[in-house]
């Protein structure tokens, strides 16, 4: 099933708008944008042509989700939306390049992936997060989807400690039942010498927006080397979204 582009409305006195992309000039803005995250802040390993771009096979099977500027027409804010029959498409979903998906694939209902999202740094602390999840929302509800999944990322520039250390955290209290569980391809390394194992450390605003909404992790991150990430896997079953959460995720939100 496919949806008109979704977009909200101009009014006077608004900054940001949320919509689909509806071009090619919108998705290489969106990609230019991740490149500046991924690669800029974070050190990714993206884009061997020299392009400044953040590229890959499964943008074309994508919709690309955008926060824009009302009167720059600048794109703030993104996030990339695969649903499952564009997966069978692009030949499966990314995050089975780094997870065995057998017992999520096997979950009745619609799913939809949700990656690569970014937000420009200036935007950070205003309305280009709530605006994004919004539009979400809104996507969510008009595609009937029933899971969603994803990647909630966690730099390992000091070797992974951090990373184990809200593992511990989540491994108490966000983890899906044993028979939901996505296996690593690639389990984080070993801990560098004289690092503890069991050290915990606060959930990262993504990863605690997720779990507040319902989420749960679907087992033990995987490492990817060319972010310099440890990728944790987390689901979320739409008919199970926390009810005090439900009204801000499933309403559309009319401003901003």
């Amino acid at each position: 099933m496919s949806v008109m582009p979704l977009q909200q409305p101009r009014r006077p006195g608004t900054r940001l708008r949320v919509e689909l992309a509806t071009t090619i000039d919108d998705i290489r803005a969106s990609q230019a944008l991740r490149y500046r995250v991924f690669a800029g802040e974070l050190g990714a390993d993206l884009d061997p042509a020299g392009r400044g771009i953040d590229e890959d096979a499964f943008d074309p099977y994508c919709q690309h989700l955008l926060v824009r500027e009302q009167d720059s027409g600048r794109i703030i804010g993104s996030t990339r939306l695969l649903l499952d029959h564009n997966a069978r498409r692009a030949g499966g979903f990314y995050s089975a390049s780094e997870f065995d998906l057998g017992p999520l694939l096997e979950l009745p209902g619609r799913r939809l992936e949700v990656g690569r999202t970014c937000i420009d740094p200036v935007h950070r602390q205003g309305a280009a997060i709530a605006l994004l999840w919004a539009g979400l929302a809104d996507f969510v509800r008009h595609n009937a989807v029933d899971m969603l999944f994803g990647c909630a990322s966690i730099a390992m520039r000091d070797g992974g400690v951090h990373a184990q250390a809200i593992m511990n955290r989540v491994r108490q209290h966000a983890m899906t039942p044993p028979d939901c569980r996505a296996i690593p391809k690639r389990p984080l390394p070993p801990l560098p010498q004289g690092a503890s194992d069991t050290l915990s450390a606060p959930l990262p605003p993504l990863l605690k927006a997720y779990f507040r909404l319902g989420a749960r992790a679907c087992g033990e991150p995987c490492h990817d080397p060319a972010f310099n990430c440890a990728d944790i896997l987390v689901l979320v079953k739409v008919d199970e979204i926390d009810a005090s959460y439900s009204r801000h995720f499933l309403e559309r939100v009319s401003g901003n």
